[in-house]
């Protein structure tokens, strides 16, 4: 099942999104960095009869034309998404760097959900740590990385974007993050990935988008370290993969369970890329949030 293609408006434009149609609560699904709306289509699919999913593309990502303008834009524009969307106290659930997205959004007061769900996306150091963490990202041998490893900010000819897509799909059961998902899906994704430019095809994101979102404030109230967790009031979920990024941290997630009423935790397996890899477990925990 694929979802429409629909346009949000938000302050200087526009964001992309899948509307997978529905009937019932809102639930708002949020990409981590590298993806788009298409890697919640398999969980989307699962939950239409008892909700109406909506994912977007967060700026500088999928077809999303606008890009980052500082470091706080990407995650404030949820909130102008939902009132767009014209839902009341949805649920929004983010994956990787989308569970940080939806927590800021909801940390800062833009929106007042039902619940909220982060899926493998949990940030748990405190500032000095993350700014260094941040900073590292800002480097140019992380840049060459990004760039070896998933082609972000590259430029492709029709050919070679189609190549792109072909290998992902063909090497996908090798891969540390795709092992396990559709194959269509991961076709779906990547070619998602790419965003036309006159006559060439863009990678999304590129370096200069996450150079952008990681240049953080080391005095913002609403700052991507374990204090943003202070400011909620809402029920939250935290779903962990065990082979994902956080797994040798679970007992820190788990002190931040068992510090306010309303948390739970809940362990799935598999890799970081549960959206996409095990959308059918992913979607039973939603739909326990529905």
């Amino acid at each position: 099942m694929s979802g429409t293609p629909i346009e949000l408006p938000v302050r200087d434009g526009t964001l992309a999104a899948l509307d997978f149609g529905g009937h019932g609560p809102g639930l708002l699904l949020v990409h981590g960095s590298g993806h788009n709306a298409a890697a919640w289509t398999d969980v989307a699919a699962r939950l239409v009869d008892h909700c109406h999913p909506v994912a977007l593309d967060l700026r500088g990502h999928g077809q999303t034309p606008v890009t980052s303008t500082d470091p706080e834009r990407y995650w404030r524009d949820i909130g102008e998404a939902v009132t767009a969307l014209s839902w009341e106290r949805p649920v929004l659930v983010g994956h990787s760097t989308g569970g940080y997205a939806v927590t800021a959004a909801v940390a800062d007061g833009l929106v007042d959900p039902a619940a909220l769900c982060v899926v493998d996306g949990v940030v748990l150091d405190d500032r000095d740590t993350a700014l260094a963490e941040h900073a590292a990202l800002r480097t140019p041998e992380t840049a060459d990385r990004l760039r070896a490893l998933f082609r972000y900010g590259w430029s492709a000819t029709d050919e070679q974007m189609r190549a792109h897509v072909a290998r992902c799909v063909r090497e996908a059961e090798g891969d540390w993050l795709n092992a396990g998902a559709r194959p269509e899906l991961v076709e779906e994704v990547t070619r998602r990935s790419f965003l036309r430019r006159d006559h060439h095809w863009l990678r999304r994101p590129t370096i200069e988008e996450i150079v952008t979102v990681s240049t953080v404030d080391a005095e913002a109230r609403v700052f991507p370290g374990v204090d943003v967790y202070d400011h909620l009031t809402v029920p939250t979920t935290f779903v962990l993969a065990g082979e994902g990024f956080y797994a040798a941290r679970r007992d820190e997630v788990r002190a931040l369970v068992d510090a306010v009423p309303g948390r739970r935790l809940v362990d799935l397996d598999g890799n970081h890329n549960l959206p996409m890899t095990r959308p059918a477990e992913l979607a039973a925990v939603l739909g326990e949030l529905l």
